[in-house]
């Protein structure tokens, strides 16, 4: 089967990627990625000569680049996306554009060449804010809270839609909070773990008492596979770790593994909207499927701390540029940059 991968330059779509291809089913994959700044052919390196492999870098918004590049291509993994919330927050635009246009243009052009089976990765932040004790299931109400979990929320409809409507080959997966090797430090984990290494200060949103569903990208990974090859047409599969905690429990649990001090924790100004609590009911996934994650959280977190300390090469690539330039944004221009929302306007640059 031919994949063609969108986003694959990314974390979790370039670990997808080296999975599927070390699975020897058969698989070849398209990458095909904007290579906007958490996109970084550097997480494909080990497999960038695999004649099973080839790279196009193009726009999931071109639909004339997108059509030329899904030719022969037998099924879509669309992880493409502007994923994180706080530029969602900042600039939502962007979010818009990529996550809800960027996929009506993949599910117009994959309709029109016939492609027999869409993949659609979504998030558990669509369901918004989980009561104490609460897990969504598939059947629970999307209640985003955020530009980018809304856009998210709008393009999983927009999937169902084409189902519905088209009777088009589509399935979604809404994953937790994924974590491992090769993720752009502005996500949670890798901040923490490569300031940490570095003797920085870990910013603490709040009270730090949101609360995570910790999922490894390699279980992640194996679920997107189990849902692609067997899970059900117009399905929602919810793939979570199962394993919830609280930002602070985390943080101290990475700095006894680091054996680092408590002292580099600095609370920070709380982001706007900020859910307090994500939570997946995962049964259908382990009832349908046979899947549940492998890797538990202690395991996950020393192997994701250990890549970062042995990848210094990798780390020094991406903490530079734009990186850079979010980091002042978004933490040492915290108070200035806050203020320039509420006032209605665009973070400073």
């Amino acid at each position: 089967m031919k994949l063609f991968v969108t986003g694959g330059a990314g974390f979790i779509g370039s670990n997808f990627i080296r999975h599927v291809l070390a699975l020897k089913k058969g698989y070849s994959v398209v990458n095909y990625d904007k290579l906007t700044y958490a996109g970084n052919l550097a997480n494909l390196e080990s497999i960038a000569e695999d004649p099973r492999y080839s790279f196009v870098r193009g726009d999931i918004c071109d639909a004339a680049a997108v059509e030329q590049a899904l030719r022969g291509c037998n099924a879509i993994v669309h992880f493409a996306a502007e994923s994180h919330v706080d530029r969602s927050i900042y600039e939502p635009a962007a979010s818009i554009e990529t996550n809800v246009k960027g996929t009506f243009v993949l599910l117009q052009i994959a309709r029109k060449l016939g492609v027999e089976r869409f993949v659609h990765i979504s998030t558990d932040e669509v369901y918004g804010d989980m009561l104490p004790g609460a897990f969504a299931d598939e059947n629970s109400p999307l209640q985003p809270s955020s530009p980018y979990s809304s856009s998210k929320a709008g393009s999983d409809l927009l999937v169902r839609s084409y189902v519905r409507t088209y009777g088009f080959p589509a399935l979604i997966t809404r994953s937790s909070n994924n974590y491992g090797p090769f993720q752009f430090p502005e996500k949670f984990m890798p901040l923490m773990i490569t300031n940490a290494l570095d003797d920085k200060p870990l910013p603490i949103y709040g009270d730090g008492k949101q609360q995570r569903d910790w999922l490894h990208v390699e279980d992640n990974c194996r679920g997107v596979v189990a849902v692609l090859e067997r899970g059900r047409i117009g399905e929602v599969y919810n793939i979570g770790g199962l394993d919830v905690e609280e930002n602070l429990t985390m943080l101290h649990r990475l700095l006894r593994v680091l054996g680092k001090p408590d002292s580099l924790l600095t609370y920070v100004k709380d982001r706007p909207g900020h859910d307090r609590r994500y939570a997946l009911d995962c049964a259908k996934m382990e009832k349908e499927l046979g899947w549940k994650p492998a890797i538990s959280l202690d395991e996950g977190l020393r192997q994701t701390i250990g890549w970062y300390q042995s990848n210094s090469d990798w780390m020094a690539g991406v903490r530079k540029g734009d990186y850079l330039s979010y980091y002042d944004k978004y933490y040492v221009n915290r108070d200035t940059s806050l203020h320039a929302i509420a006032d209605g306007g665009k973070a400073p640059r």
